[in-house]
């Protein structure tokens, strides 16, 4: 039997070994979900297979496919992730087992009803070591917990310690295929046999011990995925930016006002052109709507401040508004890009709409995935501006 554990714990080496790499684009930090999201129900059914206390030196088969000593059962469980790698499940497995005994073959096999409830904590080393990816297809999740178990044949009671590995391989969003190897190491006699057959503690065989193997499905309640966080640094950066844009072109009017008083004050008259230069470029600078990867959502509402300000320009003087959406080259394929850009570009003429721009004065313009600002992020975006010509 110990030959039979070290082998699985090399599998599940193995196993860790050959994980999937993530896009190294898809490395980043999550929002944190509300309590609601990403509950699971799994349900499965197990090869069982118990080694009893009494079999130390009984010379018994240890396959636990031998019949004597294995029997299939069925498992439920219900759980929650609270991070993409971190998470914890409440796991209920048992109905049917077999006892066995060190004595004669008569008591090889007797039937033995139980039901072993866990908790356990589930790691998915995929996301903790090559990060979140919703579309990977092999999740590996070791887990250990702890619980009670009762045979209901013998009316026995025992706490347990749990360890094992879950392979999940997505199907869709919502569902994945379960392949899992546990291990239950109960406290006391739960077989209903309490006869002992040596003396003292010989680690695993001084106890009860359930091996399983499951095969099973996973269902994902309600929100199954995780959003990235916003790279609020980057949009500061970038609004300050516009802000410093903004504060030189008023130092400009400032100026401009200045001279303007000096010539009044001397009594000459200005020439004063046919639309200010000041007035024309600060209408003429486009202004940036934000989006996060693979959305057509607005990231902030705050970015529509500028955007009311180019929407009353254009009301008042009767022009035209052209809206351009972008998005960021480093993720997904041209065809996908393309038409992100342009859902993001009729986003923003949809909130012109709302502010009193006509529609049939407002262009709009998908252009696909750019590279053209770093970071990545700028580039997932709109921007507005007057027409002026």
């Amino acid at each position: 039997m110990k030959k039979l554990l070290i082998v699985l714990a090399f599998a599940g080496v193995s196993m860790a070994s050959m994980a999937q790499e993530a896009d190294p684009t898809l490395k980043y930090s999550v929002a944190t979900n509300s309590f609601w999201s990403n509950w699971f129900i799994q349900v499965g059914g197990e090869w069982n297979a118990w080694y009893s206390t009494q079999e130390h030196g009984s010379n018994l088969a240890a396959s636990p496919l031998k019949d004597f000593r294995s029997d299939p059962a069925a498992a439920i469980a219900i759980g929650k992730w609270f991070t993409p790698g971190l998470g914890l499940r409440t796991k209920v497995q048992g109905i049917w087992g077999k006892r066995v005994d060190f004595g004669d073959d008569d008591n090889f096999g007797n039937f033995n009803k139980y039901w072993i409830a866990n908790e356990q904590v589930l790691f998915n080393l995929s996301n903790m070591l090559c990060g979140y990816n919703p579309n990977r297809v092999w999740n590996f999740i070791p887990f250990a917990g702890a619980g009670v178990g009762r045979s209901m044949t013998y009316n026995k009671y025992a706490t347990d310690l749990n360890v094992g590995i879950l392979n999940e391989f997505r199907l869709s969003r919502k569902v994945a295929l379960n392949l899992e190897l546990g291990w239950n190491y109960l406290s006391s006699d739960i077989d209903g046999n309490t006869a002992q057959m040596f003396n003292g503690d010989r680690g695993w065989e001084s106890r009860d011990n359930n091996l399983y193997a499951e095969l099973g499905l996973t269902f994902n309640l309600g929100k199954a995925t995780w959003e990235k966080t916003p790279d609020v640094d980057a949009i500061k950066r970038l609004a300050q930016n516009q802000i410093d844009a903004l504060r030189a072109q008023l130092d400009d009017a400032n100026a401009e006002i200045d001279r303007l008083n000096k010539l009044i004050a001397n009594h000459k008259c200005p020439e004063v052109p046919a639309q200010a230069p000041a007035v024309k470029e600060f209408v003429a600078t486009p202004v940036s709507v934000f989006f996060n990867i693979n959305k057509a959502n607005i990231a902030s509402q705050k970015d529509l401040v500028n955007v009311k300000g180019i929407a009353k320009y254009a009301k008042d003087n009767n022009l035209g508004v052209r809206v351009d959406g972008y998005a960021d080259s480093a993720t997904g394929k041209a065809a996908y890009n393309q038409a992100l850009s342009e859902k993001r570009a009729e986003t923003v003429a949809k909130e012109l709409v709302k502010l009193g721009v006509s529609r049939d004065k407002i262009t709009t313009k998908g252009h696909g995935g750019v590279n053209e600002l770093s970071p990545i992020s700028f580039n997932r975006r709109a921007t507005v501006q007057v027409v002026t010509d």
